[in-house]
């Protein structure tokens, strides 16, 4: 990785085994990354970059007006959100045999379930399995209504904590991959990353075709995206 720098802003490069360049804003700070195949010299990153500008821009201080959360120490009093409601997380500590599991009581807490003298990171991957198991619980009918609606076939996806990208795809294998935090934003945002990876297996680029296609599966796409890169959660979406 090296950086470069147009109209004083630092950009990452980083040269993978990719077909096209893909351009991120990281939060906390606004970082730029572009990824870019490994033939493409710096200054035709430049150019990519100088075109995207007003889009950089923008994402920066969007993510400069966000208030990010703090550190997660998952106790009870914290929000927790879940299909874009924010619940009240209820740690209750039990005595072994009794299994692990979270609950949701009266649509307004998350009841976490778990032994006593559990730490941080316990609790954690006990609520993160949670919300993994939901997530895949939604994809299936979603599944079934886009690839039927933008004329693809799925052959696999998956869920995974991702930094950077609310997904992704492999055009060559037709696989799709979900970043696990969609589980707590609205099932509409969830909605918008899907038709936006299966829009890839007809136009790899976020170019106008792309954005054609994407108003003719999704007509608010611009809406729910807008939605989903202000949520106080995940990455910023890249172009």
């Amino acid at each position: 990785m090296h950086r470069i720098s147009v109209e004083d802003i630092l950009i990452d490069v980083v040269r993978k085994d990719i077909k096209h360049m893909h351009l991120s804003v990281h939060p906390p700070d606004g970082r730029v990354r572009i990824s870019a195949p490994k033939r493409i010299n710096d200054e035709t990153i430049r150019a990519f970059a100088a075109s995207k500008i007003k889009w950089i821009k923008r994402h920066q201080g969007r993510l400069r007006k966000q208030k990010r959360p703090l550190p997660l120490k998952y106790i009870s009093g914290e929000g927790h959100y879940f299909k874009g409601k924010k619940y009240v997380l209820n740690v209750i500590y039990q005595p072994r045999p009794l299994p692990n599991r979270v609950t949701i009581r009266n649509e307004h807490y998350l009841d976490l379930f778990i032994r006593k003298g559990s730490r941080r990171e316990q609790r954690k991957r006990v609520l993160t399995e949670w919300y993994r198991e939901r997530l895949k619980g939604m994809m299936p009918p979603l599944i079934q209504k886009y690839q039927g609606k933008v004329g693809v076939k799925v052959n696999e996806w998956r869920v995974k904590q991702m930094k950077t990208k609310w997904g992704t795809c492999n055009l060559t294998a037709k696989r799709i991959w979900l970043n696990l935090e969609l589980a707590k934003t609205p099932p509409r945002c969830l909605e918008y990353i899907l038709v936006h990876e299966l829009t890839h297996f007809l136009e790899p680029s976020h170019n106008g075709r792309f954005a054609s296609y994407m108003g003719q599966f999704l007509p608010d796409w611009k809406a729910r995206e807008k939605e989903l890169n202000t949520y106080p959660i995940g990455p910023i979406l890249g172009v």
